[in-house]
């Protein structure tokens, strides 16, 4: 889910307020009798990163209310506790939904402080449908080959056709995965949760979820707040919004940040000369997309895929640089060889990018519900493009398969919770992704929650990716149990300052006239997770290369796949 602006509501939404109250204690009484758990079989699959990494799998009901009935397999990856204090397993979810967790463990483990990370068991997973748990579901593979149709509609004919498309999705899913959707789903997930937490023989679990994750973790902590010990909530999906009118707010805020990256080319005129009004660098992007449309660079990026490899900026200013070195070499140098390399990099979908987007659609379309009248999104998408044309139609043909859903939703759960322990909520405030209104919306709904924001940051998931400040605070409440508190009546516990802007990075020459032997484009590591919402396919993690913005931070949000 995404953090950003907080203009919310679309004309037509459907089912706003509604809600299914879950159990506010353990749901024992009434529930089928467990299914007994084998021990975990765990594994070494270490990875060069993370040479302490093992893998285990474990068989879950595809029904949890027939838990003798057909299974599902989990993968799960862990890096064991060392210390002789061990608190227990800690689980972590870079978001989606469908988004694996397995290398997250690694990440996190490696991220933590030391001291901290040996004393827990942290433990990544996959959730159902997702990577290498089975079945992974790919409803259609090449889905988002390029070029396609431009995503705003150029006519009743090109609207028509997209529609078709997203039907045919739909479709698809429906055919080929008829007995597996009903299941899919957030509250069959966090009831997966528990089941990993029995298999661990863990009493209670320990949590860290980014975006969509954070909703995975508020639901679980409805469902079992005495088996919640500590829980951490990076980049809040809004509760209040699930999920047509939280991609409405996306919309807002994913145009928002956009022109702040043209406001910091604009900025950065000596380098990329691209001038220095705002408002007239975002004029020549969007004549940059026009002339795509006509000539798609590289046979291959179009006005869609323009949408998709400049998203990513929406999500992590460290890949500002970058893009805009491949915006001055097109517009400036008539050179698309650098856009289509950005392209590749960073928007470009690939098998694990048709799984991830297989289950972002099967977990949103059955959560909740979603307007079955295209009438209805095509007055709202028009509505909102007018004022934040960035990429709502590219968002909203992202989401069009829910019209046209082949399962009936469900109504998402009541979050609230007045009996789980202290939570961590962590939110920047200008996020895109998931919009700051979202981290106050669910600070509000936990009782006894604290709240840290990052003041005037606009990334996407912004703990264990630089910011010393945030990162102490869930080093110390991993440690002690401790959250920050405000003084007196102040909704925020504590605050801390955005990391910098990202430096520019020096233009190479144009294609064709590089130096001999030098080095124009870093080397990237093998493709990142599942993409989220907004982009089909996140950007690749880095390892190298001269980009010092997409150390640190470019490694997590490569796994965090930009999940919206």
């Amino acid at each position: 889910m995404t953090p950003r602006a907080g203009m919310l509501i679309a004309a037509g939404a459907l089912v706003a307020g509604t809600v299914t109250v879950l159990p506010a204690a353990p749901a024992g009484a009434g529930e089928p009798a467990p299914r007994p758990l084998p021990p975990l079989a765990w594994t070494g699959c270490a990875v060069k990163a993370y040479p302490k990494l093992q893998c285990a799998t474990l068989k879950v009901p595809l029904n949890h209310d027939d838990p003798a009935g057909r299974t599902v397999t989990l993968a799960l990856s862990r890096v064991p506790h060392t210390a002789k204090t061990f608190q227990g397993p800690l689980l972590v979810n870079p978001g989606g939904p469908g988004g694996s967790g397995r290398t997250m463990a690694g990440y996190v483990a490696a991220s933590l402080p030391p001291e901290v990370a040996a004393q827990y068991d942290v433990i990544g997973f996959d959730p159902r449908g997702v990577g290498k748990s089975e079945p992974a579901l790919d409803c259609k593979p090449g889905h988002f080959a390029p070029v396609r149709p431009d995503s705003v509609p150029r006519g009743a004919e090109g609207e028509r056709a997209a529609v078709e498309r997203a039907q045919d999705f739909a479709e698809a899913c429906g055919e080929k995965y008829a007995d597996v959707l009903p299941y899919i789903d957030t509250v069959s997930s966090a009831r997966d949760l528990d089941l990993i937490r029995r298999a661990l023989g863990a009493p209670k679990i320990n949590y860290l979820g980014y975006s969509y994750g954070t909703y995975l973790g508020a639901v679980y902590a409805r469902l079992h707040p005495d088996r919640v010990r500590r829980m951490a909530l990076d980049s809040v999906v809004n509760p209040h919004g699930v999920w047509y009118e939280d991609n409405i707010a996306q919309d807002y805020a994913f145009d928002t940040r956009h022109k702040d990256f043209m406001a910091w080319v604009a900025r950065q005129d000596a380098v990329y000369k691209l001038g220095t009004d705002p408002a007239a660098v975002e004029a020549a992007w969007y004549r940059m997309r026009d002339a795509l449309r006509a000539a798609p660079a590289g046979g291959k990026v179009g006005p869609g895929e323009l949408e998709d490899t400049f998203l990513p900026g929406g999500y992590y200013n460290g890949y500002w640089p970058r893009l805009a070195t491949a915006f001055s070499a097109y517009v400036n140098d008539a050179d698309a060889v650098p856009l289509t390399e950005a392209y590749e990099r960073y928007g470009e979908a690939d098998a694990a990018a048709d799984n991830g987007y297989s289950v972002y659609t099967s977990v949103q379309c059955r959560d909740a519900g979603w307007p079955r009248d295209w009438n209805v999104w095509r007055k709202d998408s028009w509505d909102v493009h007018a004022k934040a044309p960035f990429s709502t139609w590219n968002n909203a043909w992202y989401n069009a398969p829910c019209a046209f859903w082949p399962v009936d939703s469900l109504t998402p759960p009541d979050v609230s919770n007045d009996q789980v322990p202290p939570v961590l909520i962590l939110q920047a405030t200008d996020d895109a992704a998931t919009p700051y209104e979202g981290g106050v919306a669910l600070h509000r709904l936990m009782r006894g929650s604290s709240l840290v924001v990052e003041e005037g940051g606009g990334n996407h998931g912004v703990t264990l990716g630089g910011n010393e400040c945030l990162d102490e605070h869930l080093a110390t409440y991993l440690a002690t149990g401790k959250v920050p508190r405000a003084e007196g009546d102040a909704e925020v516990d504590a605050v801390c300052a955005a990391l910098p802007e990202p430096e520019p990075e020096p233009l190479t020459p144009p294609a064709g006239k590089q130096t001999k032997g030098k080095q124009t484009k870093g080397k990237t590591a093998a493709r990142s997770l599942p993409p989220g919402k907004a982009n089909v396919a996140p950007a690749r993690a880095e390892t190298a290369g001269p980009v010092r913005t997409e150390s640190v931070g470019g490694v997590l949000h490569g796994l965090l796949g930009h999940v919206r």
